[in-house]
């Protein structure tokens, strides 16, 4: 987004993207508690979003780390020590339906570990290292991982303290229980699920929560 933007602020379709985000979460009946895993000193900013639009469930704040795998950890310290399910979520992935949460959370529960995801339609070609094509890669057993990543927490402790033990850099948390040997149940998502990234992700996700601006 360049430099000094918080894309979590940029306002689409009326209210600021971790907005959008948070409010799927409120809405998701199976979600008792929320974890904002954020910057220092970004915690007031955040209830100020609680107040603005009447969030209600309990959110408490755990403060980021250098890697993916460090603010992940850092939420877990501070979550309530009985929950049994956690779901980790990109803050800037706001089109997120409460029914796909509540899928993942439903599978983690059977499987020990569940993802959201998708399955590849695009050909797919593996470059020869440059900006020509290498070969054709068979996509037919190749899905694309987004969040909600849900976990038993047992699970996820363990998948985390394997990768930290042998100081190992993962790019998501299903990665860690690979590690392990735990099986991810996919969970195929139905609707759009996108992740803000660059600025043309806005308009696209403004135009999918133009229909739902107020939920």
């Amino acid at each position: 987004m360049g430099p000094g933007v918080d894309k979590l602020f940029l306002e689409v379709a009326g209210r600021p993207v971790v907005a959008h985000t948070w409010s799927r979460f409120e809405e998701a009946a199976c979600i008792d508690e929320i974890v904002l895993v954020v910057r220092d000193g970004r915690q007031p900013a955040f209830n100020d979003l609680a107040r603005r639009y009447g969030f209600r469930k309990a959110h408490r704040f755990a403060v980021g780390g250098k890697e993916r795998q460090d603010s992940v950890w850092s939420g877990l310290q501070v979550m309530d020590p009985r929950a049994e399910i956690v779901a980790i979520q990109d803050a800037a992935r706001p089109c997120t339906s409460p029914q796909l949460i509540e899928a993942t959370v439903a599978a983690a529960r059977e499987t020990g570990a569940a993802v959201a995801a998708h399955r590849v339609t695009d050909t797919l070609k593996e470059s020869d290292g440059g900006l020509r094509v290498g070969r054709t890669v068979d996509r037919s057993r190749l899905w694309a991982v987004q969040t909600p990543q849900t976990f038993r927490v047992e699970v996820l402790r363990a998948a985390l303290a394997a990768v930290r033990q042998q100081g190992l850099l993962v790019t998501d948390d299903t990665a860690a229980c690979e590690l392990i040997g735990q099986p991810v149940k996919l969970v195929e998502e139905t609707t759009p699920n996108p992740k803000v990234t660059v600025p043309s992700d806005l308009l696209l996700v403004g135009l999918l929560l133009g229909s739902s601006v107020g939920r």
